[in-house]
This record gives structure tokens, C-alpha cells and sequence, in this order.
């Protein structure tokens, strides 16, 4: 490619609205037999990325007509008092899904409090018994992003069937979960899967191998363009804030990937933000609705 061709934009903005497009319908469904889709989000303290993340959440349920509520407990909050928290939501039949909101204070164990969420609601596919049935190829629902991303070479129309993808990161929301899904059998997997991560001797070498390119490391402007094979498909799931004097704001948004230089390489290639970033709400507004549609069989 090196420049002769505009890589194409993997626009999750875009993918996101034709999904939501066809869950509206579904909630239209769900709604005139009497069962109205349920989110709540359970946030601890006040991370200010947390606090964008889950008004994000309730103004898109509030845009579908879904029912949403917001817990928010303060930073001191004990562990028993959160996992009473998890078990009212367990037995509110209003609530079909719900979150409790990462990363949690230090007094509280993050495992025991996802272990004690009802597997039927965990809509962030964390319990580990959701994790077996992705693993296994039975999922009851996927995690938001690694959905997101599936989503988005599926409905870009690139083909992963027998393809080499490499993703970056190992991380059990994103990394781990995106090698397991596209590994299975079936539409937008059937994939050659290779992990590489922080101790893979000659990560460079492995990530040119890719045709499909995963980026979750965290980590700003990781991947360059000479660890991108020409004609590749380059998905970036980072979120970075780096210093930026030109910025009113005084930063910006960037991804693990860099962007400008890869996209003269890649065939295609989704910009920070605008790319994975909006993919993640609306997967977990499907698994609200999957687990809803469940509920009222």
C-alpha cells in the first residue's frame, strides 16, 4: 500500500448506530409484551473516567427507552455493603443486567464481588462462569469490547475466516477474551490466533506476521508502522490521554497504534476516538437486551 491507497476507516461511531438501529426494535418487541430492558451500573468512589463512562451509559438507555438506574456508593464503602448491593440487583426482576463498575477502592476484592453477580445479569461477561461459556464456544453473552471489535470487522466486511490475527495484550477484558472469540467456529472467527504482550521476545517480528492487528496494550503510539504489514487490518482498542499545548483542553485522545504513519500501511483501520470506544456501550446494550429477551421466555 505505503500511500498509493487511503486505508479505509473502521468507523465504530457509524457501526454502533446501525446497532442500536436494530435493538430498538427488539426493545419495541420486549415493550408491548410487558418486559422493559434493565440496566444498572454500580459505581464506588469517584474515578472521573468511571463518572464520563457511566453517564454515557444511562443517557444511551435512556435514548433506546430502556430502563436505567445509577448507584453510586462512596469511596469508604465496604465490601459487605457492596456485595449487598450485588445481591438486591440478583433478585430485582426490574434489572436484567447489570455492572459493578472497575477499578474498585482498595478495601475491596474486585474477584469476590464479580464472583457473586448473578451469571444471567453479568453483562460485562465477567463471572468466571460466563468466561468457561465464551471459552467453550457457548457464550451466554461476549464482553462489550472484544464484541465491539468483532462487530466491526464483521459488519466492515473484512474476512477473518483462516486469517492470521495477532492481538497486543493479554488483559482478561480485552486481550484474553479477543484470542478465545476469534478462535471459535463461525462468522467473524474461524481465525489463526497468536497473543503477543509485554515479555514476547521480537514482538515487532510476531505483529508484522498479522493480517488482522489487535491493539490493547495501553500504551501510546506502541504499535509503528514498520510492526504493520502492508495491506493489514489494524484495530486500535487504546485510550490514551497524552499532553497536547495545542489542545484547548491541553491533551488529547490517542490509541496504542500510530495512527498518521500505520495508515498509509494498513488496508483498513480504526482511528482513536471514534473507533472501539463507542462499540463497547452499545455491546452491552445488546447483552441488556439479550439478557432481557431470556428473562421474558
Amino acid at each position: 500500500m505505503n500511500g498509493e491507497i487511503l486505508s479505509e476507516l473502521i468507523l465504530g461511531k457509524t457501526i454502533s448506530e446501525s446497532i442500536y438501529t436494530e435493538l430498538k426494535e427488539r426493545i419495541s418487541s420486549l415493550k408491548s409484551k410487558g418486559t422493559t430492558p434493565g440496566l444498572a451500573v454500580v459505581l464506588v468512589g469517584t474515578d472521573p473516567a468511571s463518572e464520563v463512562y457511566v453517564r454515557m451509559k444511562g443517557k444511551k438507555c435512556e435514548e433506546l427507552g430502556m430502563h436505567s438506574v445509577t448507584i453510586t456508593l462512596p469511596e469508604n464503602t465496604t465490601q459487605e455493603e457492596l456485595l449487598k448491593k450485588v445481591g438486591e440487583l440478583n433478585n430485582d426482576k426490574s434489572i436484567h443486567g447489570f455492572l459493578v463498575q472497575l477499578p474498585l477502592p482498595s478495601q475491596i476484592d474486585e474477584k469476590t464481588v464479580i464472583n457473586a453477580i448473578d451469571p444471567k445479569k453479568d453483562v460485562d461477561c465477567f463471572h468466571p462462569t460466563n468466561v468457561g461459556k465464551m471459552l467453550i464456544g457457548e457464550p451466554e453473552f461476549l464482553p462489550a469490547t472484544p464484541a465491539g471489535v468483532q462487530q466491526m470487522l464483521v459488519r466492515s466486511g473484512v474476512d477473518t475466516k483462516g486469517k492470521h490475527v495477532v492481538v497486543v495484550g493479554r488483559s482478561n477484558i480485552v486481550g484474553k477474551p479477543m484470542a478465545a472469540m476469534m478462535m471459535q467456529k463461525g462468522n467473524g472467527a474461524d481465525s489463526t490466533v497468536t497473543v503477543v504482550h509485554s515479555r514476547t521476545k521480537d514482538l515487532p517480528g510476531m505483529t508484522r506476521q498479522a493480517d488482522i492487528l489487535i491493539v490493547a496494550m495501553g500504551k501510546p503510539n506502541f504499535v509503528t508502522a514498520d510492526m504493520v504489514k502492508d495491506g493489514a487490518v489494524v484495530i486500535d482498542v487504546g485510550t490514551n490521554k497524552v499532553d497536547d499545548p495545542a489542545s484547548p483542553k491541553g491533551s488529547r485522545l490517542v490509541g496504542d497504534v500510530d495512527f498518521e504513519k500505520v495508515k498509509e500501511k494498513a488496508s483498513a483501520i480504526s482511528p482513536v476516538p471514534g473507533g472501539v470506544g463507542p462499540m463497547t456501550i452499545s455491546m452491552l446494550m445488546a447483552n441488556t437486551v439479550a439478557a432481557a429477551e431470556r428473562a421474558a421466555r
